[in-house]
């Protein structure tokens, strides 16, 4: 139980915990690590960065940009052998396709939220990790003294959960990565405007968008807000809805219930309904606002067979989408490379929405969102939470495919990306130096090179 250690102790009891977080590798160490190797690849990505930067002119520091991790949010109709009336998404599948969105390959199934969390701040990949660590908010971010992620971009920064910290550690890892206010319940930092639905016992999404704009109108400069629903989460099988039927279901896989296929499908579509006016509001507000939504897994309630329909099973819905004020002022959609996408790709996805420029880590992941497939781990299972198991690849066309077949330049990519991530987590920290480092200061010393 490494998504909560307390629990985890009280169950194993003390010793058995204890042992099971010091038997941990983090990451094997790729060939060829060492100082020279690494500040060979910064200074690679130095320049990669001066390339992109030449063509955008915003900064990310300026922009007020959200990461809303919707939690289970994953339109049913995907499920093989699942089919509803009607789509009960149909706004959030209207912005994937008028705006850049697509499918998020998912690195859970029925759990592990706080792992596609760590990867879209961090730009790091669960895959990368070892078997014996699957789950980083909890086994290594709080060991490490310097957490690189989107947050050192902006003065101010706000994480938004509207339900208890403690999971996965939360209160503990913001520290870390140097959020200015965590807001859940019971904070210092009050949770207002409290919605719930029907006999649900969770806050609403409603509830988390009022207290987003509350924070978007608080600041007038740039800001990150990590925002994080709890309405969709599980148990879908209480009956908390009044279920709508023009979102039920007419089949369902073998397996699954049919009652929790319809409470979560009137759930989400109440997530849709929200979700649309936030867009309207943040459309009235006059400074760059840019959303990530995505959701983070499905929800465990299907019964397929997870060697058959995996890939399936860990499909959800994301897209990003610019205010009017934004793109007023160069955001802009793109759809190349947007059809599947992993988490780890949104830091280098919203750069290129908002126009902004790069640092050197984040032109390194600018080429693993636009050089290599998607990455994960093995579809084909489902162990979330408990261990990694190997990585696997995704191409644009939502085709698995093999790591042999990649380019050459692709291998080098994916290898530099290794090469970066063992470095900052479970190597010497050979790069912290460059990460802490403005990236106008690291252009300036290139063209003195």
């Amino acid at each position: 139980m490494f998504y909560n250690q307390l629990s985890g102790a009280r169950i194993n009891g003390p010793i058995i915990q204890y042992l099971n977080n010091v038997d941990v590798t983090i990451m094997t160490k790729p060939a060829d690590y060492s100082a020279t190797t690494m500040k060979k690849v910064v200074k690679r990505y130095q320049k990669e960065a001066q390339h992109i930067n030449l063509h955008r002119s915003n900064r990310l520091s300026d922009q007020t940009i959200i990461f809303n991790l919707s939690e289970s949010f994953a339109n049913p109709n995907r499920v093989p052998g699942v089919k509803l009336k009607n789509n009960p998404i149909p706004f959030v599948t209207k912005m994937a396709k008028q705006n850049t969105g697509g499918i998020m390959i998912s690195s859970g199934y029925g759990g592990g939220t706080a792992n596609m969390e760590y990867m879209t701040l961090t730009g790091y990949s669960l895959c990368n990790f070892s078997p014996t660590l699957p789950t980083p908010y909890t086994q290594l971010v709080p060991t490490l003294q310097h957490n690189p992620s989107i947050v050192d971009n902006f003065k101010h920064s706000v994480a938004i959960h509207p339900y208890i910290g403690v999971f996965y550690s939360r209160t503990t890892v913001y520290k870390k990565f140097g959020f200015d206010r965590f807001m859940y319940l019971g904070s210092k930092y009050p949770i207002k405007h409290q919605y719930k639905i029907d006999r649900s016992p969770y806050l609403s999404d409603k509830t988390a968008y009022a207290n987003t704009l509350d924070q978007i109108n608080n600041k007038q400069r740039g800001q990150f807000i990590n925002l994080v629903t709890m309405q969709n989460h599980f148990p879908y099988d209480q009956h908390f809805y009044n279920n709508n039927p023009r979102y039920a279901a007419t089949t369902v896989s073998e397996g699954t219930n049919i009652d929790s296929v319809n409470d979560f499908a009137t759930g989400i579509h109440y997530t849709d309904n929200y979700v649309r006016n936030f867009i309207k509001q943040i459309d009235r507000i006059n400074k760059p606002v840019t959303i990530v939504f995505y959701g983070d897994h499905l929800p465990g309630i299907y019964g397929n067979d997870m060697h058959r329909d995996g890939l399936k099973l860990h499909e959800t819905d994301y897209f990003i989408y610019s205010n009017k004020y934004a793109r007023n002022h160069g955001a802009h959609n793109f759809d190349h490379n947007t059809r599947f996408v992993s988490p780890n790709d949104f830091i280098a996805m919203v750069a290129k929405q908002t126009n902004s420029k790069v640092n050197w880590y984040q032109a390194l992941l600018t080429a693993v969102y636009e050089k290599l497939p998607a990455l994960t781990i093995n579809t084909n299972e489902s162990t979330t939470n408990s261990y990694n198991t190997s990585s696997e690849l995704v191409n644009r066309n939502g085709k698995i495919v093999k790591k042999s077949g990649l380019t050459k330049k692709q291998k080098q990519i994916l290898h530099d990306y290794q090469l970066i991530q063992y470095d900052v987590t479970a190597g010497k920290h050979y790069t912290n130096k460059y990460f802490k480092s403005p990236f106008v200061k690291l252009n300036i010393l290139i063209s003195k090179a």
